[in-house]
């Protein structure tokens, strides 16, 4: 193993990368290799072997880890990068945002400037990135959006009319906040939704609650779905 681990230079390793090996075996060999410092353990079962490099020891690419991290526990986009990836803005922020039903994520993968946001509902692990994305940037009320309010609105009922989708979002509906069931209704009234369909956000919805919609107050049936009007 070691002289495999040498010869393939600089990457990561797990232990399923040694299939005709005992994971045992190799837990144990790999944990010789670390204390003999030929790898570095990144996180449990993951291990980095680094190249010199004329200021030291190489470090883990950040998208090679992350890619990894998504493999072992399902991630999505958040706050401007979720913006992003939808089209509601062309910034990057310089700190990478992550969403993850999970508790938590290892931080040596995901990184030490990641902002993690953990415990999204488990509903989510059924979604796609962008419907998780969605979810994520009705959380905000649209607060990423770098579009004005009303160009912010088309964009977001273009994507939610994509054939199903309005649909998949509707069927985790209930993990999601009051607020986001709110919207969901103004979006689904937008799109000429059935009123029957309609009708299973309204009923858990406090009549005497009025929600922030932030810039989502343009929606055309913003106020139907109790909104606060925008100041």
């Amino acid at each position: 193993m070691r002289q495999l681990v040498e010869q393939s230079g600089e990457r990561l390793w797990r232990l399923q990368d040694f299939g005709d090996l005992s994971f045992s075996a190799v837990a144990q060999a790999l944990s010789r290799l670390t204390r003999a410092g030929v790898l570095e353990r990144l996180s449990k079962g993951v291990y980095y072997h680094p190249r010199a490099t004329a200021f030291g020891k190489s470090r883990p690419n950040p998208s090679a880890i992350q890619k990894l991290a998504s493999h072992r526990k399902k991630i999505f986009p958040a706050g401007v990068s979720a913006a992003n990836q939808l089209g509601f803005t062309t910034q990057t922020s310089r700190t990478t945002e992550v969403a993850t039903s999970s508790h938590s994520l290892p931080r040596k993968l995901m990184g030490e400037s990641t902002v993690i946001h953990s415990r999204r509902p488990e509903a989510w692990s059924a979604l796609t990135e962008d419907e998780a994305a969605l979810l994520d940037f009705l959380r905000r009320r649209g607060e990423t959006s770098e579009l004005s309010p009303h160009a912010t609105v088309e964009r977001l009922t273009n994507l939610m009319s994509m054939k199903g989708r309005f649909e998949r979002l509707l069927a985790v509906a209930d993990s999601e906040p009051p607020r986001v069931r709110a919207m969901l209704g103004a979006i689904g009234q937008q799109l000429a939704k059935r009123p029957k369909v309609l009708a299973t956000l309204r009923k858990e919805l406090n009549p005497l609650t009025r929600f922030d919609f932030g810039m989502l107050s343009e929606l055309t049936f913003a106020r139907d779905w109790q909104a606060k009007e925008r100041k």
